[in-house]
């Protein structure tokens, strides 16, 4: 159990320790020039930063004008405004990674909660299996963390939750919606153009649950919500973590294919930008991410995403890697049963990679040789390791702020006090990924916006986020 208020946490992460490339002793000149055309193809030049920016703009403005565009940017229904007074029990449910996740949420007012969870790891053959028996799975999650933690209710009367659906979805009400596209590795069949909404309920009514889903949450919208509990100047929440996405505030009158209500002045905008540039006229793609993504169950898509997300940039490290060693310009030309095979490079060992400053870099030679079985390494070896490391890391963190700056400029909120909250393990736990995504905002608008723009990691927005929209839902749904 927690409770806690709603707001930013303190980002508690080692920083980038930067590796001088000129102290580098090369072993040979082809050697130092591979590295030098590394360096060359990862990195993200101001020019091409704005470059982006603005051609993130044009697809924002597509999307917002009509369906089918690249940047799907969906309308979430979600138009209310929450003030930290609002009280209540509510139910959320998270599912798009590697576990779902069963949250109860208590609010008690004055910006506090009270939350229970649990998670249940989703099995692999769930995730490209039929749908039904993907969402029968969780039905008896939620079943079983109702008689775990004694939850009843009274009479008649059902929970309402919030489900956190991390994936593509044309939402069409607060708790209807067709799923677009699978992302993250999930592929279960019959489920593409289908509600999710409708599966869980009758997996639910099923098994005679007291549940009722109240509002099909994306967890970007549910990070905005709950970073502004808090913070109501919040102008976008950001998740940077197994994948990655966006979701802002948007003025309704600028949404050219909204035919709905207009009793409002806003409304929270799920962008889907994941999928930004798969025209591939501006983004860097080197031959890595080409190669990642013709072997990634959703080829030709999601291609920002491949470039930022958790979930893919070990694997891009890797592929660097091994390219490197069939070229004998690394480990000798020698290969480790574990590097040989896809995904075994692990994002959290970039991480530890980045904030290696020991002389020998020794967390890095940990990592090479007792994890991946390298039998020896060099001190070269590991200098190049790391080189690859950051500049893969670095030109996530420059493409996120692409998009940040994007919607800033669009809004106009760089000119004046704004919040954007965060949530997501790639930007909690990355060293300098905060840093960085600020630089290259600086770039873009000059110093102001350090004065105006505060980047906050958000507090479980597919959780309390996705219960607040329950709750907004609710609301909405009992003053019509």
């Amino acid at each position: 159990m927690s409770q806690t208020p709603i707001a930013s946490k303190t980002i508690k992460k080692p920083s980038r320790c930067p590796l001088n490339l000129n102290k580098i002793e090369f072993e040979s000149e082809k050697q130092k020039r591979a590295v030098e055309d590394l360096v060359q193809e990862f990195t993200v030049t101001p020019k091409l930063l704005i470059d982006i920016k603005n051609n993130f703009k044009e697809a924002m403005n597509k999307g917002l004008a009509k369906d089918g565009q690249t940047i799907a940017m969906i309308p979430s229904y979600v138009v209310g405004r929450l003030d930290g007074t609002e009280v209540g029990s509510y139910l959320a449910l998270d599912v798009g990674g590697t576990n779902l996740r069963v949250v109860s949420v208590h609010l008690e007012g004055s910006g506090h909660i009270t939350t229970h969870q649990t998670k249940y790891k989703i099995d692999e053959s769930l995730k490209v299996g039929e749908a039904k028996a993907l969402f029968d799975f969780i039905a008896v999650c939620v079943d079983s963390f109702l008689d775990e933690h004694s939850i009843r209710v009274r009479g008649d009367t059902e929970f309402e939750l919030g489900f956190t659906f991390s994936f593509p979805v044309l939402q069409t009400s607060i708790n209807r919606g067709t799923l677009i596209s699978w992302t993250k590795g999930f592929n279960a069949a019959g489920m593409v153009g289908k509600d999710p909404v409708a599966f869980l309920q009758d997996a639910f009514n099923r098994r005679h649950l007291p549940v009722r889903v109240a509002a099909l949450v994306n967890d970007t919208v549910g990070t905005l919500l709950a970073h502004a509990y808090n913070h109501p100047d919040t102008v976008m929440g950001v998740i940077l973590g197994t994948g990655c996405n966006g979701a802002y505030v948007e003025e309704i009158p600028k949404i050219g294919k909204w035919t709905g209500e207009r009793n409002a002045e806003t409304m929270i905008i799920n962008m889907e930008f994941g999928a930004f540039d798969k025209e591939r006229s501006v983004l860097p793609l080197t031959m890595f991410d080409n190669r990642l993504d013709r072997l990634s169950v959703n080829a030709g898509k999601q291609l920002f995403e491949k470039m930022i997300a958790g979930m893919y940039l070990g694997e891009i490290a890797r592929g660097v890697l091994v390219n490197l060693i069939d070229r004998r310009l690394l480990f000798g030309g020698q290969i480790s049963p574990e590097l040989n095979q896809m995904w075994t490079f692990e994002t959290a060992y970039m991480s530890t990679i980045e904030a290696d400053s020991t002389p020998t870099l020794s967390s890095t030679r940990d990592i090479l040789e007792s994890t991946l079985s390298f039998t020896h390494t060099s001190l070269v070896d590991r200098q190049i390791v790391k080189c690859v490391v950051e500049l893969i890391g670095k030109r996530a963190a420059r493409l996120s702020a692409s998009a940040l700056s994007a919607v800033l400029e669009h809004t106009g909120s760089w000119k004046q006090k704004s919040s954007i909250g965060i949530d997501g393990s790639l930007f909690e736990h990355y060293p300098s990924f905060d840093s960085d995504i600020m630089d290259g905002l600086v770039e873009v608008f000059g110093d102001e916006v350090r004065k105006n723009v505060s980047i906050g990691l958000a507090q479980d927005g597919s959780g309390v986020g996705a219960a607040l929209c329950a709750l907004l839902a609710t609301k909405y749904s009992a003053g019509k």
